[in-house]
């Protein structure tokens, strides 16, 4: 029985979405415009984590804002103390946590068609219950739009891809600014400095801001790494195998 070679696969997807990805940002005039929104996509991740572990911890998430710098802020009430240092590392962790699934998960058509559902049904959800920024009511329904469009009107490959660039721009945006945020003593949002999310996590939960760095950067490393490594391996009994010869 013939096996279908031509059939798409996370490996392809995620070296077809690297190449995108470096050709848009390196060498396409106003590629850094378009990949804008996907930069905003990131921010929209980071302050989701930092709204949802809120709930999660038995706060409340008020509002999401996203700001034209690429900055954003999520209003949460919770107790403050080692609550918040959570909370402040629900936002931390988010996209690299984010990132690595959409890698790991979508290693066929199907699986990728579900994430982006899911992706598209939360970021309207989100807009309707908490995003409250002109940039963010700009830039998630364009996302979004993105998102359904390929569900709607992308072959299989297609949507594979757009799950993988996803991934890999979460990924890049983690290693990216999200380092040096995190070794950062202080934030500055729409213009307003303020101390940093692992400076409020430092003095949360005890110890040196800086070895708390290390530790959520490696976190994130290696969270990124196994998603990156998921995405990259063959799939089982996807390798071809060679027919033998027959002996007479």
């Amino acid at each position: 029985m013939k096996r279908n070679d031509d059939r798409p696969t996370s490996r392809g997807a995620l070296l077809v979405a690297g190449v995108v990805s470096v050709v848009l940002g390196t060498f396409v005039p106003f590629g850094g415009v378009l990949l804008y929104p996907f930069t905003l996509l990131a921010t929209w991740v980071h302050e989701m984590g930092h709204g949802l572990t809120a709930l999660a911890v038995g706060g409340s998430f008020e509002r999401l804002e996203i700001f034209a710098d690429a900055s954003g802020l999520a209003h949460t009430r919770n107790a403050g103390g080692t609550v918040d240092a959570l909370v402040c590392l629900g936002g931390l962790v988010a996209p690299a946590f984010v990132g690595a699934a959409i890698l790991a998960t979508c290693r066929g058509p199907r699986r990728a068609r579900v994430v982006l559902v899911a992706l598209a049904a939360l970021l309207v959800g989100s807009l309707a219950v908490w995003v409250r920024s002109v940039a963010g009511v700009i830039a998630i329904p364009l996302v979004a739009g993105v998102v359904v469009g390929f569900v709607v009107w992308g072959s299989p490959r297609e949507r594979m891809f757009l799950a993988q660039f996803l991934g890999l721009r979460l990924a890049l945006d983690t290693l990216g600014r999200g380092m040096d945020y995190l070794f950062s003593d202080t934030a500055t949002v729409d213009g307003t400095k303020s101390a940093s999310d692992i400076a409020r996590v430092a003095q949360g939960l005890g110890g040196p801001r800086l070895l708390w760095s290390i530790a959520v950067a490696a976190l994130c490393v290696v969270v990124l790494g196994a998603g990156l490594f998921a995405a990259w391996r063959r799939a089982p009994g996807a390798r071809a195998t060679a027919p033998r010869p027959r002996r007479s």
